[in-house]
């Protein structure tokens, strides 16, 4: 049932915002003044966790109600049409990571805090009485004062115009969405620059930090601001775009139009010492949400159910603006093709998966959409099959006429689909209707029949059970030979095979450069045919091979068994995505083998015998003049023969710790975590995990504090681990945006296994109240379901959390995962003498 939008009662026009923060007393209050339009003559606006003391309208006192189970104010005005409403209020500032709330980091030691806001979903409520919902566009005028200390910073969407009587007084913003509204200070440090059409862009980070950590930031959000204004064709909007640095913060970043905030990770970096992958991050992270100032803010979507027309053109943009600006990273291939394409397919395989546009009411519900996997990684990938089809000159141009047509408003798909549709014959709604409103993908079959007929059939793929319903897509078929464009039937007959191939002078493939969102099992007349092409492929061939075949023994289509002799192929690849792509594949097979066991040696050594050769060609340090590609191949060998307990990887990692032990912080970055996670398996002591503990808590390089955490966990002494997970509640030592990691990877490790199991389910209230609020929350369901595979696990994750499939926000996970965890132990059943097998026949 959909619920009655707060924005049928009332339509602000202009906020006056007043927001008196105590951080000393942790409270807020405010008046909140709207002017707008009464619809009805009761009007509904949004409060949540607030103390309202007074309402009046045009001046005089009305009645009001406060609701706070639907999180509403309901005020009788006693008639519609244009009004003012002056609402008082008084509110907790939170721990929450949500609303107005403060963030905690050390300068020598010393604790101290800066405030910052985040507002996405339904959080400006907790800020200021408003009608917190993506129509309600208004503009809106904020005066803010807090408890300030001399030298403090004071940044807003907006320029500051005037301080009085300790009152920082903000420009006027846009008409915007509630959501969007963001403010921040503390005893901030900043680096600023301009754009050649005169935008100021401005870094912000606590004085924890130094200083050249915020310059490749600066640089890639200048030029992401000038890139974007060509691409789109429409000027940036505002005075100025701040990035601020929060040292803790729930998502990766947020878009606030004018003043986005991010985790440290997301934009701090050592220029000095850190990758490419690094770099990448970061620069994908800050053209993702500046992608957003125009595709979210200037326009944004007219309720959440559109949330991937934010989310999913955004993080296509940040692929394409990074490539633009960086084309010697090959993004699309390093990035997108590694790790979104195979979370979007992985996830959309699983029977009752949502769709990407998916309906929503429920505000626990609205955060659940989250789905990195769907709404941005499958949402992306539809993008690009558009972009696929159109070309960038008719995608810009029906960009153009969308930002005409929807600036400072609202829209909905079908508004993106029509104006795309300006630029281009296809009728690109009907073809992206079927990809948008039906979960799952398909699995498209090529096989030559008696006739000698090539036949193309589809049908939706699933891994594990799944109900088959007939449906059908429009698939862009991509293929290298006379194919068509488009294939919307169930199955077509391409006519004779001898024909097409003697045509195409190569073997006969579909979905060529993976751009498209389904998957190919090719017969064995096809497959033998790539085979023997194999050396002639692209390293993307080579990829969505071994993606294919992977999914393919997922869903038990073919065996696993099929796939491990084909793996030594790709092991001597002088290609990043491709040695990626191998050891993906590679530790699929972990789960097949019992620790200790003879199968496991066995796969050790298999793992062994596809690393070594390109370790004696790499070495463990970066050589001078070294390409890209081979910088980015190492750490995955390096991996690689770590788990195969290599003895000279031993040795030489070991050599490389004890060299710069009085400086871990300045081992390479790009195998530091694997000299430190070695140090502590082969070399551990309690004093040195009290070491690696102690830097991780002075270490301010995001990177660096990643690392440290990954060895810290890695330990297999189950004193060391019962004392990490001890510290779990300690937001000293770990806070809580990073609980999930320090959570996972001791889940992960097969010491610590029970002991994280044991504590979750002990502590599950805790974390409710801690972090439930958050959009991340479901991902400690999903990280345990990543981790368990076998009957027992099943029937004890079932166990916990099956009692809460009707909390809001959490069922479609729980029935989700438990899937995931059942279909992993059917196929380990099924399948583990064979893979077992085949890896002792590959090493011989």
């Amino acid at each position: 049932m959909t619920k009655k939008h707060f924005y049928e009662t009332f339509h602000p026009e202009h906020y006056d915002l007043f927001i008196d923060v105590n951080r000393e007393n942790k409270t807020i209050k405010g008046t909140s003044t709207i002017t707008g339009v009464a619809q009805e003559k009761t009007v509904l606006i949004h409060q949540k966790y607030m103390k309202i003391s007074s309402v009046t309208c045009d001046g005089s006192d009305v009645p009001f109600t406060v609701d706070d189970k639907n999180e509403a104010i309901e005020i009788n005005l006693g008639k519609t049409g244009q009004v003012t409403l002056k609402i008082a209020y008084e509110a907790p500032l939170t721990d929450t990571m949500m609303g107005i709330y403060p963030s905690y980091y050390q300068v020598n030691g010393v604790k101290k805090e800066i405030i910052g806001t985040q507002f996405e979903t339904t959080a400006a409520r907790q800020a200021f009485p408003c009608v917190d919902e993506p129509e309600a566009k208004a503009t809106f005028s904020l005066a803010l004062k807090y408890d300030e200390h001399e030298g403090e910073t004071t940044i807003a969407n907006m320029p500051e115009i005037k301080v009085e009587n300790g009152v920082h007084y903000f420009e006027k913003t846009v008409r915007m969405s509630s959501y969007l509204i963001a403010f921040g200070f503390g005893d901030l440090q900043s680096k600023m620059t301009e754009t050649k059409d005169g935008v100021k862009v401005g870094v912000f980070a606590t004085k924890a930090h130094k200083a050249k950590e915020l310059d490749f930031a600066l640089d890639i959000a200048k030029r992401a601001i000038e890139f974007y204004e060509d691409f789109y064709q429409t000027k940036y909007p505002l005075p100025h775009s701040w990035q601020l640095a929060l040292p803790d913060f729930s998502a990766g970043a947020m878009e606030n139009w004018g003043l986005v905030t991010y985790r440290e990770a997301a934009i701090l970096i050592d220029p000095d010492n850190s990758t490419v992958e690094q770099k990448a991050y970061v620069a994908t992270v800050i053209t993702h949400e500046l992608a957003h100032q125009w595709f979210g803010d200037l326009v944004t979507m007219k309720w959440w159910d559109d949330l991937w027309l934010n989310e999913s053109f955004a993080n296509m943009m940040m692929y394409l603006s990074v490539d633009a600006m960086e084309p010697d990273w090959h993004i699309w291939d390093n990035m997108f093709q590694i790790s979104e394409v195979p979370a979007a397919l992985n996830r959309d395989a699983t029977d009752g998966v949502q769709p990407v546009h998916v309906q929503v009411e429920d505000p626990a519900d609205i955060d659940s959409i989250f789905d990195s996997s769907i709404v941005y990684a499958k949402g992306a990938r539809m993008l690009v099959m558009v972009r696929t089809l159109l070309g960038d000159d008719a995608l810009r141009k029906g960009l153009k006429y969308y930002f005409e047509q929807h600036s400072y408003s609202n829209a909905t798909g079908d508004d993106l689909w029509n104006a795309l549709s300006t630029a281009t014959d296809l009728d690109i709604g009907k073809i992206m209707h079927t990809w948008l409103d039906q979960p799952g993908y398909p699995v498209v079959s090529a096989k030559v029949v008696e006739n000698g007929h090539l036949i193309l059939s589809q049908k939706q793929f699933f891994v594990g059970e799944g109900k088959d319903i007939g449906r059908t897509w429009a698939i862009p078929l991509n293929a290298n030979f006379d194919a068509p464009q488009i294939m919307s039937e169930k199955k077509v007959d391409l006519g004779s095979y001898q024909e097409l191939r003697a045509k195409a002078g190569h073997a006969l493939r579909l979905n060529v450069g993976n751009d498209s969102h389904f998957i190919v099992k090719y017969d064995d007349t096809l497959m033998t045919d790539i085979m023997n092409e194999l050396n002639e492929l692209k390293p993307v061939d080579h990829l969505q091979l071994l993606q294919d075949l992977g999914f393919l023994a997922d869903s038990k289509q073919i065996s696993y068994a099929e796939i491990v002799p084909l793996l030594p192929k790709f092991a001597d690849s002088r290609s990043n995505i491709v040695i990626k792509s191998l050891f993906g594949s590679a530790r699929k097979l972990r789960k097949f083998v019992e620790p200790g066991s003879a199968a496991e040696k066995n796969l050790k050594d298999l793992f062994d015998k596809l690393s070594q050769k390109q370790l004696v060609r790499l070495g463990f340090q970066v050589k001078a003049g070294e390409n890209i590609e081979d910088t980015q191949i190492r750490p995955n060998e390096v991996s690689a023969s770590l788990y195969a307990e290599n003895p000279a990887t031993i040795k030489a990692l070991h050599e490389l710790f004890t060299k710069n032990e009085a400086d871990l912080h300045g081992l390479s970055a790009d195998i530091r975590a694997y000299v430190l996670m070695n140090e502590v398996k082969h070399f551990g002591s309690h004093d040195l995990q009290v070491k690696l503990v102690g830097e991780y808590q002075t270490a301010v390089d995001p990177a660096y504090k990643n690392d440290l955490l990954a060895a810290i966990t890695d330990t297999e002494n189950a004193a060391e681990l019962n004392e990490i997970i001890a510290n779990f509640k300690n937001a000293n030592l770990i806070k809580p945006q990073d609980l999930t990691s320090w959570y996972y990877n001791v889940l992960l490790n097969r010491k610590g296994e029970q002991a994280a199991w044991n504590w979750i389910r002990d502590e599950w209230s805790w974390l409710e109240k801690t972090v439930g609020g958050d959009m991340e929350f479901t991902s400690y369901i999903k990280v345990i379901a990543n981790v368990f595979h076998t009957p027992e696990r099943l029937a004890e994750f079932k166990a916990f959390f099956e009692p809460k499939i009707n909390q809001p926000g959490l069922g479609r996970e729980i029935q989700m995962d438990t899937k995931v965890i059942a279909t992993k132990v059917d196929l380990i059943r099924e399948e583990k003498d064979a893979v077992n097998e085949a890896v002792a026949k590959v090493i011989k």
